[in-house]
């Protein structure tokens, strides 16, 4: 099933409405979809480079206001809406370590979500029930997201084809290097502002 998912998401990036699928992939992958919305801006960006940087608007703007739909999932379903979701996608436990660690770094671990390899969906989730302030989710959600699909429309945009295998062969350790970045960024930020890391 997850294949034949994966596939008619792929093949959606050819439909003449593809800005309006990817929309939606990406409003419902931060809430209940299985497949990120990467396997249609990779294809998108790669047809028309020129439209490279709108198309990751479309893919940010979609995945924000679906981010906010699992917040208010975890704020007022999650009993029965939110178990079923982490129970889908066996992610109980990351949810339970995730909540352990919300009240003192919620505000970094939503934006580090944005790059994280955990389904966003899971941290759309614990924000709401954790009752994180929306702007601030807000917020961190749009840097985030943005961050990520303006990053990989900017290396299509840029290199081409040759780009997309790197990509997708070492998605996982470029945002993992992009988020031990940012945490860096953020340690130094701290220490030289005075404040504890």
């Amino acid at each position: 099933m997850l294949r034949a998912t994966y596939d008619w998401t792929l093949r959606q990036a050819e439909h003449p409405k593809a800005l309006w699928v990817l929309a939606v992939v990406a409003f419902v992958e931060s809430s209940v979809f299985p497949i990120p919305p990467d396997v249609l801006l990779i294809p998108m960006v790669l047809a028309a480079p020129t439209r490279a940087f709108r198309i990751a608007l479309v893919c940010t703007l979609g995945s924000v206001a679906g981010g906010f739909a699992g917040y208010l999932i975890g704020l007022g379903l999650f009993d029965t809406v939110g178990r079923w979701i982490l129970d889908t996608y066996h992610a109980s436990e990351t949810f339970a370590e995730l909540q352990a660690q919300y009240q003192e770094h919620g505000l970094l671990i939503v934006f580090a979500a944005g790059f994280s390899p955990i389904p966003y969906k899971v941290f759309t989730l614990t924000s709401g029930v954790m009752e994180m302030n929306p702007w601030a989710f807000g917020a961190a959600s749009l840097l985030s997201r943005g961050a990520r699909f303006f990053l990989v429309a900017a290396l299509l945009w840029r290199f081409g084809t040759p780009m997309r295998g790197f990509i997708e062969a070492h998605l996982g350790k470029l945002t993992l290097a992009f988020v031990g970045l940012l945490v860096a960024g953020v340690v130094a930020a701290r220490l030289l502002g005075g404040g504890n890391p």
